[in-house]
């Protein structure tokens, strides 16, 4: 909100309030126009974001590889396609837009996506959104990304980082560790072994740690960052520390599946989950996955930005929870199904 005294410095008390109460209303209103694009307003943490921009009254609009896909927006979002390979009409999808949020990215090699693809498509964002003159981006990275990493993912995002600085658009880098909600992979599919295998195999000792966040918490974080100014970069996590062990207990326990673990290689351990992901026909988690998550890079030392603990979501959703396998590969060949 703006205050302006001095044009006003010879109105009475009564007209100073008057004057100010309608520049309340001016800002208000400025703020309820304001236009916002939202990377993937139909998928896991975009909706989220779309959702808390939608209540403050904003103009949202979508861009999508999917814009077929089952949402609870009705008509209130207006999909664009990518279109990474039309710069041109990229940027005029961005025409008008204050602030972009982007959760665009892929978690690992495929046939289909890959990487350098993510990188490359996530610069050319960037570039579209600097020559339509959007005003600020929030982008999501990843916690402890690296240019010198060995792992691509956290080596792509690092390098993203860099990028989105060297434009000198205004921005807000939010660093998440893992996200969970009732979209979530990580956490459903946790259930979902724990509730169809005799025992659980951790790789390694399993004392590894992670910083789950509630997505929600995590869009709130965004939409709060989309309203200023300063450049920031923010470590986005939830207020539980888990060793990965202790993850998976905590999940058995609420679901009522409480299964013997035991400590398996790595190498071993990637095998079964390679096996496993075969008879869903998914990729459960990549050799990269698991070295990062033994190299604790899911775990920052700062202060959580997130309220919700995870333990509490557990219980109030164990009967649901595991369920049915949740398929990255699905969600990204059938573009039509919601999340």
């Amino acid at each position: 909100m703006s205050l302006h005294l001095y044009p006003h410095h010879n109105l009475s008390s009564k007209g100073w309030y008057l004057v100010h109460e309608l520049q309340i209303q001016q800002d208000e209103d400025h703020m309820t126009q304001m236009k916002h694009a939202v990377t993937g307003a139909y998928g896991y943490s975009g909706k989220y974001i779309a959702k808390r921009l939608l209540d403050l009254g904003h103009d949202v609009i979508t861009l999508t590889n999917s814009p077929d896909r089952e949402h609870p927006f009705g008509d209130r979002i207006k999909p664009h396609p990518f279109n990474f390979d039309n710069p041109e009409e990229l940027t005029q999808s961005l025409r008008g837009v204050e602030v972009l949020y982007i959760t665009y990215w892929v978690r690992f090699n495929h046939k289909l996506f890959k990487h350098t693809d993510a990188v490359r498509n996530t610069e050319r964002l960037f570039d579209g959104a600097k020559k339509a003159g959007v005003e600020r981006i929030v982008h999501v990275s990843i916690s402890n990304p690296s240019e010198k990493s060995p792992l691509e993912y956290f080596r792509g995002k690092a390098r993203l980082e860099r990028s989105l600085a060297d434009t000198g658009i205004s921005h807000a880098i939010l660093r998440p560790t893992v996200l969970f909600g009732k979209e979530d992979i990580l956490i459903n599919n946790i259930a979902w072994a724990l509730r169809r295998l005799p025992v659980f195999g951790v790789f390694g000792t399993g004392k590894y740690r992670l910083q789950p966040i509630y997505v929600d918490d995590l869009a709130a974080l965004a939409v709060e960052q989309g309203g200023k100014h300063d450049n920031v970069t923010i470590n986005a996590t939830g207020p539980e520390t888990f060793t990965y062990r202790d993850l998976v207990k905590c999940i058995g326990q609420s679901i009522g599946k409480k299964k013997p673990m035991i400590s398996i290689p790595p190498s071993i351990g990637y095998l079964a989950a390679w096996f496993l992901g075969k008879c869903v026909g998914d990729v459960m988690i990549t050799r990269d996955e698991i070295k990062g998550l033994m190299s604790d890079l899911l775990y920052v030392d700062s202060p959580p930005t997130g309220t919700t603990r995870l333990t509490d979501w557990i219980t109030e959703h164990a009967d649901t929870l595991g369920r049915t396998y949740t398929s990255e590969l699905a969600r990204r060949i059938d573009r039509n199904k919601g999340y």
